[in-house]
């Protein structure tokens, strides 16, 4: 990032409770940059970003990763057990850690581990699966009960059946909160309250999928090249 080139330009925008609001554009586009931000990975250098009016530089970050949390396409997990690489330092009891797990369906791999929750995972977690991590790291979010939810719902390779796994545990975790998707397969995010399209750093399209595509803007010609990919 160079000071003199700003990544985003006059974005503005507002997200209301409980509302489910994809991000979509051209690699490059900003998405990431946008949900590193939200997440306060990095601060703003111009503007503000605020929760429920209050500007997010001034809620202390251990207050704020309690009520944001990202789930990132590369999930980072501990040298330890899976119980504790839930509940992240946090004071949750192990009952509810488990019941996290089998809301979205992680126990099902987890009690074929040799200690169940309390089997030590190498650095990265390296001793399990894409998908494994991944449905990991959605009992991590019921656990903390985040207010506002960042997801990265691009899937990498993994076998169909697990799939079909994340796409329930993502609709599961997303039930009740403020959720923002950067979305990569456009099918998945036909059904979100709102889309924003981003180009070179600037909100070029806002609205509903169906919208959108009425529209015949930038949305309609990337949906459209998606599914000319799968012809």
């Amino acid at each position: 990032y160079k000071e003199d080139e700003p990544v985003l330009q006059n974005l503005s925008f507002t997200i209301e409770p409980g509302e489910t609001v994809a991000i979509v554009g051209h690699t490059g586009a900003g998405k990431t940059t946008l949900a590193n931000l939200l997440a306060r990975l990095w601060d703003v250098q111009e503007g503000e970003i605020l929760i429920d009016g209050v500007d997010i530089r001034r809620i202390p970050l251990d207050t704020l990763r309690s009520l944001v949390q990202p789930v990132q396409q590369e999930v980072f997990l501990f040298a330890d057990t899976v119980l504790e690489n839930i509940r992240l330092g946090a004071d949750i009891p192990e009952e509810e850690v488990r019941q996290a797990a089998e809301t979205v369906r992680a126990d099902r791999f987890i009690r074929r581990l040799p200690r169940e929750y309390h089997t030590e995972l190498h650095e990265g977690g390296a001793n399990l699966s894409t998908g494994q991590r991944q449905l990991l790291s959605f009992s991590r979010v019921l656990a903390q009960d985040p207010k506002v939810l960042i997801l990265d719902e691009a899937t990498g390779s993994i076998d169909t059946e697990t799939e079909v796994l994340i796409q329930e545990a993502i609709n599961t975790i997303m039930a009740g909160r403020t959720s923002i998707v950067i979305a990569h397969r456009l099918s998945t995010i036909r059904h979100a309250d709102r889309i924003l399209v981003l180009g070179e750093g600037k909100l070029l399209e806002s609205g509903s999928h169906e919208e959108l595509l009425r529209e015949d803007g930038l949305y309609a010609t990337l949906y459209r090249l998606q599914y000319a990919e799968k012809e």
